[in-house]
């Protein structure tokens, strides 16, 4: 059931009061297609995501069972409902919030942010929700671009957001939570009640804007409805994942990451689940905390399954019965060692900030390590040419999605590139088999064209993981006179003592024995750490603009 973008849209009347997001929402015609054919994604037209992530649950028979653990507390579902409902009448009664205004929060994964995400969403405000280790910079670009007169930050991380507020007109106040009782937002929350009715909000009225990482630029401002965080439980989660109700999740990815708040938050409550919520989760901290807890169900990226690979003697992972990755492909080394040491198959997946989470996976007995999956239930996908036109299995091309969530920039011109044709277009090179399994191959900017060859340098990448030596590795393409590009390897070293020209050419020839000779890197550099953003991804793009300066420092 394939709708015209505004079908939904003008359902029904907004009870945002405030419609500075909404007047900013690109035209109509410029969103993508948006599918409803299954089932699960067809919502009433009156929705309030809040509600049905948590007020059912408490009237489903959950009320008094764990909802929210850290490493010393638990919050039950009945617990949460009462602290949501305290802090909305704060943003209500105190601090003046309507529907539609945009609320910054600022937070390590704790449960009082969940509290406070969950209070915006519930009296029909916007949640904009930022990464722990942002600096003042950084905040302020997002203070500024969504107009936010709001900000809820842990005490903690005040310093970078006060800094910020001295150049941000619109920022009116600021709020801590997580210090001493009776200080801050808990000090404003005593004697609220504990009841609180929620905004009769629209199913398409936009509940939460999410920033663009930036590993491919400027961050982008995506919008998101009260349907679309549904959503992605109802596909997903139900039909790839399938948690049920005595799972208890963990994970790494911050909250304001949509992959940490999808895994972490959405997927557990939906089914009436518990989260365990991490400030720190380094592998090794993520690990312990799974011994400790017994977690079943694990968030992480590719990197951090390498390394509990090697943690499994230390720490009792036998607990866990799921486990999903995403930010980066999944290398199929990482899939085979971690399956053999822990008897369970990773669960791949590719979603984006545009689509909320994840749309392309495949569910444990129909995984082909390598491959991301197939699109799950609900989305549709395919791998086109420049021209927009689907190319046979086999061929390289801009892999293109549509399902029930989709890009909608504010104000941004930069929609009429992720949405051609209807299609979102997430700028990632695939190919898909003749079976439907779609391959990673690289971000299209990635693609490293070395005298006439296309390669990519996330498959050279997972030939290098093979090597024994090998911790973490990054390949892009830089300039070279002969060539146009060659391949450069930047290579973390299990044992950094270890690094030499011999040992360079020893896995040069290596990745030439493991794939086609010519996708061999030309270069190799031994390096301590590689640029990522906080939530995990590769940043490939620093590594090519500091292989860009170095040249041109060289020709000068």
């Amino acid at each position: 059931m394939a709708e015209p973008a505004s079908a939904h849209l003008l359902a029904a009347e907004t009870c945002h009061i405030d419609t500075w997001a909404r007047d900013r929402l690109p035209p109509v015609e410029q969103w993508p297609v948006m599918l409803f054919d299954l089932p699960d994604v067809r919502y009433p037209e009156r929705l309030n995501a809040a509600v049905e992530l948590l007020d059912r649950m408490v009237d489903a028979g959950r009320a008094d069972k764990p909802c929210l653990l850290t490493l010393t507390e638990t919050w039950t579902y009945r617990q949460l409902q009462q602290k949501v409902n305290q802090i909305a009448h704060v943003l209500l009664d105190d601090l003046g919030v309507v529907p539609g205004n945009r609320v910054m929060i600022r937070s390590a994964n704790t449960p009082m942010l969940v509290a406070i995400y969950l209070a915006t969403v519930r009296i029909g405000a916007i949640t904009i929700p930022t990464m722990p280790l942002l600096r003042a910079k950084e905040l302020l670009q997002t203070l500024n671009q969504a107009e936010i007169s709001l900000a809820l930050c842990d005490i903690r991380l005040m310093p970078a957001l006060e800094e910020a507020a001295k150049k941000a007109p619109s920022l009116q106040r600021i709020v801590s939570f997580n210090g001493a009782p009776g200080d801050g937002l808990e000090g404003m929350m005593e004697g609220k009640p504990v009841e609180c009715a929620a905004a009769d909000t629209r199913s398409t009225d936009i509940c939460l804007i999410a920033f663009t990482s930036g590993t491919t630029g400027v961050p982008k401002m995506t919008t998101h409805f009260h349907r679309d965080i549904l959503a992605i439980c109802d596909t997903f989660s139900k039909h790839i994942l399938q948690p049920q109700p005595d799972d208890l999740f963990c994970g790494s990815p911050p909250l304001a990451f949509t992959f940490g708040f999808g895994g972490l938050v959405s997927f557990p409550m939906r089914v009436g689940a518990a989260t365990l919520l991490l400030e720190q989760a380094a592998p090794e901290q993520l690990s312990k905390a799974i011994a400790e807890k017994h977690a079943t169900i694990c968030f992480t990226a590719p990197t951090a399954y390498r390394l509990m690979v090697q943690l499994a003697d230390q720490y009792d992972l036998t607990s866990l019965r799921k486990c999903v990755s995403a930010g980066e492909a999944l290398p199929a080394p990482t899939w085979h060692a971690f399956k053999q040491r822990t008897g369970i198959e990773i669960i791949d997946g590719i979603g984006g900030t545009e689509m909320l989470h994840i749309f392309i996976s495949a569910a444990p007995g129909s995984i082909r390590p390598g491959a991301t999956g197939k699109p799950i239930p609900g989305f549709a996908a395919q791998v086109i040419d420049e021209d927009g036109n689907r190319v046979p299995p086999g061929t390289l091309g801009r892999l293109a999605v549509r399902g029930p969530t989709g890009c909608r920039y504010l104000a941004d011109a930069r929609q009429t590139v992720f949405v051609q044709h209807g299609w979102n277009i997430t700028g990632d090179a695939y190919i898909e088999d003749t079976d439907g399994y779609f391959w990673y191959q690289s971000r299209t900017d990635d693609m490293i064209i070395s005298a006439g060859y296309n390669i990519a340098g996330p498959e050279v990448e997972s030939a290098l993981l093979a090597h024994p030596t090998v911790a973490e590795c990054a390949v892009v393409g830089v300039p070279s006179a002969e060539r146009g590009q060659i391949a450069k390897a930047f290579i973390v070293l299990r044992d950094p003592s270890l690094a030499s020209d011999a040992l360079a050419k020893t896995l040069q020839d290596y990745v030439k024995q493991e794939i086609a000779p010519y996708k061999y890197p030309r270069a190799v550099e031994f390096v301590a750490v590689l640029p990522r953003t906080e939530t995990g991804k590769l940043q490939r793009f620093v590594l090519r603009q500091q292989e860009t300066a170095k040249q041109t420092v060289t020709s000068s």
